[in-house]
């Protein structure tokens, strides 16, 4: 199993960035806690499970949910260990990129820095888009308002704007939010599970909670609305690779961040669970919350009455608007750190900063990309899991191409002071194996029959980026610089994320 080899001088750590090449800029004030703590915050079990809830009740019901997540939170806990052993050994915040350029050369830092892109602007959209449609319900709730596709989507404009203003003018606000929203996270998870376990007189029973399958999606096969089902899980453990972008300012990086990356997963499993099990075991008219617009909306309405469920649904959309904040703030540096190094068209407008050291013109772009990507819910009922695949499809790639590149290099991988021994090929094998179904699967119809309304546009998505990327690399690729923290306004940049 992992063993690691604990030295919390913040000297070696610098030391080990010059030998990679990179000027130390960084203040390392984050311990341990704090490392584990932002990618915690960016799974956001809050958000993931409680906006595909009503996706997962369709797609096999309560046993690919319950059995679904143990499953892929095992199979994300081979792959965020497998990466941790990378970070272990390339803790920067250059990210999976810098470690794709390392170990396989600029076109697989490419390619791995436009996927990365892609899962950051699919993780906006889904977030906010997730939170506009939990606002709507909470609307309905107090003044009747009626939830349709053209409130919801005007909702999450209104939600990406604000998420906007706040990394342009207020930075250190933003700063201060994610420190919350840890804290928000975790109490919040707590009083829905007790809530739901002490106030309603009704409960299913654990053989319900565990074995009952259901399925609404039109198609006759189990295993494959089974399959299509694990989406739920899928879509919600992403985000821990903010463990390696934060390594730089945090002391003893080389086994505390791959740590912090190993138990957000870990714990978000535990979580998770527990939280998707309150859930079920609460649901009254099973038929009446998967067919509702936000289904633990309902769910909350029929064990607790409206002002109980009211008060659930301000924690819900309270977790999903700090975690969307984050998400703005770190595809804006992704943007900024991409574009200083010439890999995206217009790279010159995308990589200025502001007089606040902010850049401005990367965050809008953030914010108008995750617009367009969720419009076609104008259309679609469907459009929300593709949003969520577009998410998926984009940063488990990423993840895994470093982890490929290491298996890849065999003996020639100097592992650092966190690694898995003996262990590292088996789990670096089983995780580019479950990414390789992963992937199958997202990209898979989700509805049948087949139409336009309920087309999958994530694999167009994804080949559209792809296609985007080869063509500029051939316009621009040798113009492409490695990802070295050189620039003095990157630091101060860097450092608002915290």
């Amino acid at each position: 199993m992992p063993r690691s080899e604990h030295n919390p001088l913040s000297p070696e750590d610098d030391n080990h960035l010059q030998l990679l090449g990179i000027t130390p800029e960084l203040t390392r004030r984050m311990g341990p806690f704090g490392n584990f703590a932002v990618s915690f915050s960016i799974i956001s079990v809050l958000s993931g499970c409680m906006t595909l809830y009503g996706y997962g009740l369709v797609t096999g019901g309560p046993a690919v949910m319950m059995w679904g997540w143990l499953g892929v939170g095992l199979a994300v806990l081979l792959v965020g260990m497998s990466l941790a052993e990378v970070t272990s050994a390339y803790p920067t915040s250059g990210g999976l990129y810098f470690m794709a350029l390392r170990l396989g050369g600029p076109r697989w830092a490419w390619g791995t820095g436009w996927l990365n892109l892609l899962g950051l602007l699919g993780a906006i959209a889904g977030i906010d888009y997730g939170a506009a449609s939990f606002i709507a319900a909470f609307a309905g709730l107090q003044w009747g308002t009626e939830p349709n596709p053209e409130l919801v989507l005007s909702i999450f404009a209104v939600i990406l704007l604000l998420h906007a203003l706040l990394n342009v003018v207020a930075v250190r606000v933003v700063s201060l939010l994610n420190s919350i929203s840890v804290w928000w996270h975790v109490l919040g998870v707590l009083v829905i599970v007790g809530v739901l376990a002490v106030v309603p007189s009704h409960h299913q029973s654990p053989s319900w909670v565990f074995t009952h399958f259901e399925n609404g999606t039109g198609w006759s096969n189990p295993v494959y609305v089974s399959a299509t089902g694990l989406l739920l899980a899928g879509y919600t453990f992403c985000g821990y690779d903010a463990s390696l972008h934060m390594s730089e300012e945090t002391t003893n990086a080389r086994v505390a961040a791959p740590q912090g990356m190993v138990r957000s997963i870990g714990i978000s499993l535990v979580v998770g669970f527990v939280l998707l099990a309150g859930l079920l075991f609460a649901v009254r008219d099973y038929s009446g919350a998967a067919a509702a617009g936000v289904p633990p909306a309902q769910v909350f309405l029929d064990a607790l009455g409206p002002n109980g469920a009211k008060s659930l649904l301000l924690v819900v959309i309270g977790a999903q608007l700090f975690c969307g904040s984050a998400a703005v703030t770190a595809c804006s540096r992704m943007i900024y750190a991409f574009s200083r190094d010439n890999a995206l068209p217009g790279a010159g407008t995308w990589r200025r900063i502001s007089s606040r050291k902010v850049p401005v013109p990367a965050v809008w772009l953030s914010v108008v990309v995750a617009f367009l990507l969720a419009l076609p819910s104008l259309w679609s009922t469907t459009a929300y899991g593709a949003v969520t695949a577009v998410n998926v499809i984009g940063m488990t790639p990423s993840y895994i191409i470093p982890v490929y590149l290491r298996l890849r290099q065999r003996d020639g991988f100097i592992p650092g002071p966190w690694h898995l021994g003996r262990w590292s090929r088996p789990v670096g094998t089983a995780a580019v194996a479950w990414v390789v179904v992963l992937m199958v699967l997202v990209c898979l119809p989700q509805r049948y029959p087949v139409t336009v309304e309920t087309f999958n546009y994530a694999p167009l998505t994804l080949l559209i980026v792809l296609g985007l990327a080869a063509l500029w690399w051939r316009m621009a690729g040798q113009r492409f610089s490695a990802p070295v923290v050189e620039d003095p306004h990157l630091a101060e940049i860097e450092e608002q994320i915290v």
